[in-house]
């Protein structure tokens, strides 16, 4: 963490992958056709406290889910992106809206698909449950496995390093 800590004062925006990070990467898919995912409650806690913050927060997730959408709603979290084929300018979307540049982001992912993303932002990190090629290239890896705190401890970290209260 000391490596990063000069690099978290500056960060204006956290965006996470969904699945695999929010949740521990499985989903439920009923014969109906309905999918259902498992969120923390306590990573919705850390989020709530980085909004609280001033710090912008994302979800850029390359599947749709009715599931993400409510959550992320009952979140506040303003910039929900599904459906996305090109995480790396989805987030320059959001960064030209918010004024701030890729450097003041970090990115929370724990895939393949999120390598881009993650070399394109100024703190990179991965999911305890990440595989090896993103692990690889973070800056900083939780202990905690994604759908298991994993969010909540990012917030955390961030909150700490900014001295905000909790």
């Amino acid at each position: 963490m000391t490596s990063i800590a000069h690099k978290l004062a500056d960060i204006r925006l956290v965006a996470f992958d969904v699945d695999g990070v929010f949740t521990d990467g499985r989903f439920y898919l009923s014969d109906d056709g309905i999918e259902s995912k498992a969120f923390n409650t306590q990573d919705g806690f850390g989020i709530r406290q980085l909004i609280r913050s001033g710090i912008s927060v994302a979800v850029i997730s390359g599947r749709k889910s009715e599931a993400v959408k409510r959550r992320m709603a009952e979140l506040e979290v303003q910039h929900v992106v599904q459906g996305c084929q090109d995480k790396v300018a989805a987030l320059d979307g959001i960064i030209e809206a918010l004024g701030i540049s890729a450097e003041e982001c970090i990115y929370v992912g724990d895939d393949i698909p999120d390598l881009p993303l993650l070399q394109h932002v100024g703190v990179a990190v991965a999911v305890r449950n990440a595989v090896a090629q993103v692990r690889d290239i973070c800056d900083y890896t939780t202990a905690a496995m994604g759908g298991c705190g994993a969010v909540r401890e990012v917030c955390d970290l961030l909150i700490s390093a900014r001295g905000d209260a909790n």
